[in-house]
């Protein structure tokens, strides 16, 4: 189940649950959003405890050190302690305000409509 022998980076994401099939995982390496200690990391390419992985997931960069190779997948537990996640924290997001807007030519809001509207504006 588990080793210090080296393993197929798409099989390790997959074992550690970063992608939900082996598949997606080896498609990621394919479109170029797997990096081994920096450099682009080919389906095959080998891991081993304590190598870097940079995978873009959702638009997203994630920092994971290798702990422990797995080959085939583990639960959500096993998983944590078999990686080290040292993603930093996303930016905080900015909050817009929602301002009501009707279609122009919408005709008189309904009763319901109004209320949201004057709920929306903090009356």
């Amino acid at each position: 189940m588990s080793s210090e022998s080296p393993v197929r980076i798409d099989a390790w994401l997959w074992a550690v649950r970063q992608f939900k099939t082996r598949s997606a995982a080896t498609a990621a390496c394919r479109a170029g959003h797997v990096r081994v200690n920096g450099e682009r990391a080919k389906a095959a390419q080998s891991v081993r405890p304590g190598d870097e992985v940079r995978v873009r997931i959702e638009g997203f960069d994630r920092l994971l050190v290798v702990r422990q190779t797995l080959v085939k997948r583990v639960s959500a537990g096993v998983a944590a302690t078999a990686m080290e996640d040292r993603t930093p924290p996303p930016p905080p997001r900015e909050v817009t305000p929602v301002v009501p807007v009707r279609d122009r030519g919408a005709g008189r809001p309904t009763k319901r409509e109004r209320r949201d509207l004057e709920r929306l504006r903090g009356r």
